[in-house]
């Protein structure tokens, strides 16, 4: 067997493997289902700063694995190497949002469902998945906890600032405590029963009180 007659079999016979129509129109569903993700992305987004790259980051992952499962599917000894490949890959970007990773399986899972030809399922699961993230990310809350940072004078304004803070929430707990001469500051967690925040003005017009903060807090940072 001469080298062209390998590189034939191993090369030039592969490139009809997967049908151009088949590549289209895979690709065109996972361009499809991957805009949906990134909208979904876009609505239940809850942070901070958004982040547009990654939603991009979400449409193209679909695109990308719908191409690799496509090769790894027409062909064993490619799909053998692909893994041996794909293993040393490390990534060390920092997924800031627990959700972000659903979102990321979401774009994988879908690339490897449309790549198999279970077409069906991947838009219908995609469907079920969005309107389920939807209506429970978009839920609002009023028991979301927040930190209320309190300043007072002396001990006698501190228990009076306390007494009047836990008949306004549900809960109330404190969670440090620092004293100083002629300055005491309390961190408290607490739940509020409504999203209204008038309760830290009257608050802070008690005697004694220096200051009244109130912070939301999500358990990783506050802002």
């Amino acid at each position: 067997m001469t080298f062209q007659d390998i590189f034939k079999s191993s090369f030039l016979e592969n490139i009809g493997s997967v049908s151009l129509l088949d590549m289209a129109l895979a690709l065109v569903l996972a361009f499809g289902l991957g805009l949906f993700i990134f909208l979904v992305y876009k609505k239940t987004y809850q942070g901070v700063m958004y982040s547009s790259s990654f939603g991009t980051t979400l449409l193209a992952l679909t695109m990308i694995t719908t191409i690799v499962i496509l090769a790894v599917t027409s062909n064993v000894v490619l799909s053998l190497g692909m893994v041996g490949a794909l293993s040393i890959v490390r990534f060390r970007t920092a997924i800031k949002e627990p959700l972000d990773i659903a979102f990321l399986f979401w774009a994988i899972a879908d690339g490897i469902v449309l790549a198999a030809g279970m077409i069906v399922l991947a838009v219908v699961g995609s469907v079920i998945v969005g309107i389920i993230l939807l209506v429970f990310v978009n839920k609002k809350s009023h028991m979301n906890p927040y930190i209320v940072v309190l300043s007072c004078s002396d001990s006698a304004s501190e228990k009076e600032a306390r007494r009047f803070l836990e008949a306004q929430v549900k809960r109330c707990v404190v969670k440090s405590k620092t004293a100083r001469k002629g300055n005491i500051e309390l961190n408290m967690g607490i739940r509020m029963a409504s999203d209204n925040t008038d309760f830290i003005n009257g608050l802070s017009e008690l005697d004694g009180v220096n200051s009244a903060v109130l912070v939301s807090y999500n358990g990783e940072y506050m802002g």
